[in-house]
């Protein structure tokens, strides 16, 4: 067992991802503990339904090409554990990652004491995983941190930093059962990271979402900036490998943007990006330098995010976990590739509405998909395969269409041979879902591990 190997099972003997703990005491303490690391640089924090990750990209890779050394907290991970904490936007290196679990594990073993003997549940997985980041972050050192909420924001394990400027991605539902079951209930649990002396960049949202982020936003005083109100897409073209964009800033207007990523949702995050970018190095007051933003833009990538990893055929892979995330997806495949047919390959997890994900890609796709490969990931919450077909035809998907089977490397074969069954070389397969499925069959296929 390698070392990394071995902290990773450490983590993973804490109670799972999905288990959150809506508390903050336990972070608190930790960090009191450590000396305070989450205070050692400014924070930008970012919160929201779907997008999170790619937007955290655009900011982190937009701040690099300013010169400032990055510290990127996201999750989950697509194959190894370490891509959830980035320096200068490239997973922690192993060494540091082991080393500097093991000499904080002392300090969290207190916590975990102190939280036994009150009767609570030890640090989760999730809690620990962000106390190793905000250590490795104040030990490197970095400039600033662009932290992912793992959950919702309030009681998120990241919400012990107080962001310079939070940002709040689109809001649709997700997660009802833990955040309430409109998007007003859930904007009042993602706003808990709004901290006096911020500053609020928002995406556009559902009017009842919206009234609540500007009433939070007033209480604390602190300036806003909201997307179609005080920045916004002016166009986008689709350009060969992407996008060309123009984008009005807070502050100034930025053309000929090339965003190496499709659909209209990254170009949306682009914007928000941009403008969480100028209200953190100018207080959105200050145009930023064009070249730079083309620079940042250029370089951006977000792994699992309509990634092609695959041609001949095209093997497209997406981690959309929820209706709204699939549905942006089927738009920018529809816009951005000429697929004459596509194989969809699915797997999702038991806390998720398959019945609805799963209607929303048939009425997105419709003639478009005439193969529905249903599969599971080897996570313990990855609804079986059987059951998941029988949930595909209750959706109103064609009982002959469907092909099940629970071993990924035949589910992988099956659909090439669908995707390449025409006679015009022009099908492609789609894996999305779970982002558990999307990196297993990512490392399937770039031969990791």
């Amino acid at each position: 067992m390698s070392e990394l190997e071995r902290v990773y099972q450490q983590l993973l003997s804490r109670a799972p991802e999905n288990k959150m703990e809506p508390r903050m005491d336990p972070m608190f303490r930790a960090m009191e503990i450590l000396g305070e690391p989450q205070k050692a640089c400014p924070v930008v924090h970012i919160t929201g339904t779907n997008g999170k990750t790619s937007t955290a990209r655009m900011i982190e890779s937009l701040l690099q090409a300013h010169d400032l050394r990055t510290g990127r907290y996201s999750s989950p991970h697509l194959v190894s554990v370490t891509e959830r904490i980035a320096i200068d936007g490239e997973p922690v290196d192993e060494e540091t990652f082991v080393r500097v679990w093991d000499e904080i594990s002392p300090f969290l073993e207190i916590v975990d004491a102190e939280l036994v003997e009150r009767g609570e549940n030890k640090l989760t997985y999730f809690e620990a995983v962000t106390i190793l980041a905000f250590a490795v972050f104040a030990e490197v050192p970095v400039d600033v941190v662009v932290l992912e909420v793992g959950l919702g924001g309030i009681t998120d394990a990241t919400n012990v930093a107080d962001g310079d400027v939070s940002v709040i991605t689109p809001i649709s539902l997700d997660h009802t059962d833990l955040l309430g079951d409109t998007t007003e209930l859930i904007a009042q649990e993602k706003i808990g990271i709004l901290k006096p002396g911020g500053y609020l960049v928002s995406a556009v949202q559902p009017v009842d979402a919206a009234d609540v982020l500007l009433a939070r936003a007033r209480e604390l005083e602190v300036p806003t900036a909201f997307e179609s109100i005080d920045f916004k897409l002016l166009d986008r073209q689709v350009a060969v490998g992407g996008q060309l964009l123009s984008i009005q800033g807070q502050a100034g207007r930025y053309d000929e943007i090339f965003l190496p990523l499709f659909g209209a949702h990254q170009a949306q995050n682009a914007a928000v990006a941009l403008a969480a970018v100028e209200a953190f190095l100018g207080g959105g007051e200050r145009e930023l330098n064009a070249d730079l933003v083309r620079d940042g833009f250029a370089a951006t990538s977000s792994p699992g995010r309509l990634e092609l990893v695959r041609t001949a055929p095209s093997i497209l892979v997406d981690a959309g976990h929820n209706p709204d995330g699939i549905r942006v997806s089927a738009e920018a495949i529809k816009e951005s590739f000429g697929f004459s047919r596509l194989v969809l390959m699915v797997c999702i997890l038991q806390e998720k509405d398959a019945e609805a994900m799963l209607y929303t890609m048939r009425e997105e796709y419709g003639d478009l998909v005439e193969d529905l490969c249903i599969t599971q990931s080897s996570s313990p919450r990855a609804i079986p395969a059987g059951e998941l077909a029988n949930l595909a035809i209750d959706a109103g998907w064609p009982e002959e269409d469907i092909h099940v089977t629970e071993d990924l490397e035949d589910a992988i074969e099956w659909s090439v041979g669908r995707a390449e069954s025409g006679e015009d070389l022009a099908g492609g397969v789609l894996v999305t879902g779970s982002i558990t499925l999307v990196g297993e069959v990512t490392a399937l296929l770039k031969g990791g591990h």
